[in-house]
């Protein structure tokens, strides 16, 4: 039977002023690019270990959270001693207006690429699909104006 693990991130996105392309935020962890997430802790709701983990990892603290886009993906992996996993990470998709990032030393690097460039250098399937939808709603989202927030320890 699976151990079962619960996690939260975000899919951030930036527009820069000149030119305006929107541009996705990638984490390099040393062996693949990813989106900012981590483990939702004991008393907190998805949302609370998203905004966590971004500013953890990220220090970003300011951004627009988009309400109409939460998305769950699932996988399984054996951790080192060959126990198998059931990870299930919720992601959020939030606009930044600046493109000021601070690493946390569990990250070796990050960018900002266009969704093209994005997609191909993405390590997983489920991060592809992720941005695939992110760029979707984003060019079709004009129903709800999405929500400001501070993230959690700022």
């Amino acid at each position: 039977m699976a151990r079962q693990e619960r996690s939260a991130g975000f899919v951030i996105c930036y527009r820069p002023p000149d030119p305006g392309e929107l541009r996705f935020l990638l984490l390099d962890y040393g062996k693949h690019w990813d989106f900012p997430k981590g483990h939702v802790e004991k008393g907190e709701d998805d949302l609370t270990a998203a905004l966590r983990e971004l500013r953890e990892e990220t220090g970003i603290t300011q951004l627009r959270i988009i309400s109409e886009f939460q998305h769950e993906i699932i996988y399984f992996f054996r951790d080192r001693r060959g126990q198998l996993i059931r990870k299930v990470v919720v992601f959020f998709l939030g606009e930044i207006s600046s493109d000021k990032v601070v690493l946390s030393e569990e990250h070796v690097g990050y960018e900002f690429l266009q969704a093209d460039d994005a997609l191909a250098r993405v390590t997983y399937a489920t991060a592809k699909q992720l941005i695939r939808i992110a760029r979707q709603q984003l060019d079709t989202s004009t129903t709800k104006p999405g929500q400001d927030v501070a993230a959690a320890g700022s």
